[in-house]
């Protein structure tokens, strides 16, 4: 089905002017409407905004495609908006939009959806079509530039629909051959198809692009494609098939690379700068290595995937077991404070089974991330042992007490399981292939687990030695040394708002949370709640050094600092990386010093002023964050100078 045949004049409006992104999608609905196409506009409505809670269809440069799929359509349509002043739509790249198309279908045409938005998505892809459909002022003329460029695109649809884009060579070969796929973003995997073809086209490379995105796999690559091509290129951020690809050469990349990079990656593929792919029969995908991800970054990753899973755990708990000690009554049993009532002893039970999950989870994912479904549960119970701090004298005298490994020693036991297990698998890849069903069901748990609890009896002594030791200095601290710790865990927040640094903050506060230190936590949210409040600040008192969409999207940075969201101040610090990260990272430790200097204490992990009930000495924390959102506010102030009109 063509766009064109989609569109109608009803539904076009070529100078649309809305104040944001709510009031654009209500105009494009109130077009749609007007084709005749629906049978309830309130449902449709319904369903476009239940897919924009899912994740924004602001697709970058320029474009976004709400799309809806619904009873309440009649037959499947389109409606089109210019915004040539454009539009902030939460669009992925930051940057306003300009042409939106909305997308109806009747929910009984199961992927019509994803075939209208893959061909908008190819189309939309060159940029002086855009900027041709931005110009138009004809609704007529606008129709035309579709039809053009819709049958430039897909010259022989009829007859080989699914064929790509670019012929091969005389010989019926493509030199090269392309995978893209995105896990969400639609439209992403078929921008990244586009683009390496396009590309290709200009550089004479014959090449095949399947694209493996939502609604299944399209252009398949055949298995004589395969063996025919010189290399292939796998743009993808989710696993796809990679087996077929066994002994060719592969360049394995983002998909947003297949966008951004396209010329680089297909001069390494023609040039053959690309290792050879070995595959594994009990590997998964996952496993395999992206292009350019050093050690360090891998490790990262397995770290980051565990501490993922772990926050839920934390968060959850951690909040349950502060209201549990904020309802309770002290004076009733001070040595049982947090279970002397009903509701305190069920908020708290219940907190501290989630929270006691933390560290097994953290393990167990960690060890996932390595090896796969096999050291899931090798890692578990390497985290649980740590947890415990069970050792071989505890073990066979219960009046020894054991000492927690605590943070540290679930770090060392997921790294362990996970590579524990590859190892297995490789040990295991000479048996039969008539035990090859034992491995996971058998073989993998069976040693694993017993090897894991073997070293980790053997090492918890020395983990436990180092956890009571930082327990014991984080709670003999005192004066400047307090500050400054409260200073760098505040200011680590701030350096990359989610990133490496952001991260290894956090878990050091909810690991010192763990050993019973609450005044860290206090400082590293503080940190973390300062960066948006601090722009949102400036771009309220200080509009004039910031564009107008910055000016606009200041005002959620309101909410999302004082919910703890460090995050929302992302887009400010990357376009203007020396300014605002400076001014962030001293307004934060500002308020981590101020959190430091009174004692202040956090039990919940998270929560932002959500939380402050359970906070110790909470209005000097807040002080302790308005001071330092404050600070960042002036030295944003300072360091960004007036936008000339």
């Amino acid at each position: 089905m063509r766009i064109v045949d989609l569109l109608h004049k009803e539904g076009i409006n070529l100078n649309i002017n809305p104040s944001d992104k709510s009031e654009c999608i209500n105009e494009l609905i109130d077009l749609m409407d007007k084709t005749g196409n629906l049978n309830n506009k309130e449902e449709y409505r319904k369903a476009i905004l239940a897919r924009e809670d899912l994740s924004t269809t602001g697709i970058g440069d320029g474009i976004a495609i709400p799309h809806g799929k619904t009873s309440a359509v009649k037959r499947a349509s389109l409606a089109a908006a210019v915004c040539k002043q454009g539009v902030d739509y939460d669009s992925l790249d930051g940057m306003p939009a300009h042409l939106i198309f909305m997308i109806a279908v009747p929910d009984n045409n199961d992927n019509l959806h994803l075939e209208v938005l893959a061909r908008l998505s190819t189309i939309l892809m060159d940029e002086g079509f855009r900027k041709s459909l931005i110009d138009c002022t004809d609704k007529d003329e606008f129709l035309k530039l579709i039809d053009e460029k819709e049958s430039e695109k897909f010259p022989d649809e009829v007859e080989n629909k699914g064929e790509a884009a670019l012929s091969s060579t005389n010989d019926g070969r493509y030199k090269v051959l392309a995978v893209t796929a995105c896990p969400t973003g639609i439209a992403h995997t078929y921008m990244a198809a586009e683009s390496l073809e396009n590309k290709a086209k200009e550089m004479g490379i014959s090449i095949k692009v399947e694209t493996n995105g939502s609604g299944g796999a399209k252009n398949v690559l055949t298995k004589e494609d395969i063996e025919n091509a010189e290399c292939i290129i796998v743009a993808a951020d989710k696993n796809v098939e990679m087996a077929r690809f066994n002994g060719k050469k592969v360049i394995k990349t983002k998909v947003a690379d297949g966008i951004h990079k396209a010329t680089e990656l297909l001069e390494r593929a023609s040039n053959g700068n690309a290792p050879v792919y070995h595959h594994e029969s009990d590997s998964s995908d996952s496993d395999e290595e992206v292009d350019g991800e050093g050690i360090g970054r891998k490790l990262y990753k397995h770290l980051m995937n565990g501490v993922s899973h772990m926050l839920p755990f934390v968060i959850g708990g951690g909040i349950l077991i502060a209201l549990a000690f904020l309802l309770d009554d002290y004076s009733i049993d001070p040595s049982n404070f947090g279970m002397n009532t009903p509701v305190a002893a069920f908020l708290k039970t219940v907190g501290g089974l989630a929270f006691n999950f933390m560290l097994p989870i953290l393990a167990g994912y960690i060890a996932m991330s390595i090896a796969d479904r096999p050291g899931l549960a090798v890692g578990f119970v390497g985290g649980a042992l740590a947890s415990s701090g069970t050792t071989f004298n505890s073990a066979f005298d219960s009046s020894i007490v054991p000492i927690s490994g605590g943070f540290l020693g679930a770090l060392f036991a997921g790294f362990v399981a996970g590579y524990l297990v590859l190892g297995l698998k490789k040990l295991f890849s000479y048996l039969p292939d008539a035990l090859e069903g034992l491995k996971p069901t058998l073989l993998y748990p069976f040693l694993g687990i017993g090897l894991i609890g073997l070293i980790m009896v053997i090492v918890n002594p020395f983990f436990g030695a180092i956890n009571e030791g930082i327990t014991y200095f984080l709670n003999s601290m005192g004066g400047t040394s307090r500050v400054l710790l409260g200073i760098v865990v505040a200011a680590m927040m701030a350096i990359d708002m989610g990133g490496p640094f952001n991260k290894a903050a956090y878990v050091f506060g909810t690991a010192s949370l763990a050993s019973g230190n609450y005044e860290v936590m206090a400082a590293v949210m503080a940190g973390g709640m300062v960066p948006p409040l601090a722009i949102a600040l400036a771009t309220s008192f200080f509009g004039n050094r910031f564009n107008e969409n910055e000016r606009k999207s200041g005002i959620t940075n309101y909410i999302m600092g004082l919910s703890f969201i460090t995050e929302s101040a992302i887009p400010y610090a990357a376009a203007d990386p020396l300014r605002v990260i400076p001014a962030c990272v001293i307004g934060s430790g500002v308020a981590g010093a101020i959190s430091m200097i009174f004692n202040c204490t956090l039990m919940a992990p998270h929560g932002g002023i959500f939380v402050v009930p359970v906070i110790g000495n909470p209005l000097f924390y807040l002080l302790a964050v308005a001071a330092g959102s404050v600070v960042g506010m002036l030295m944003l102030a300072v360091l960004k100078k007036p936008i000339k009109k």
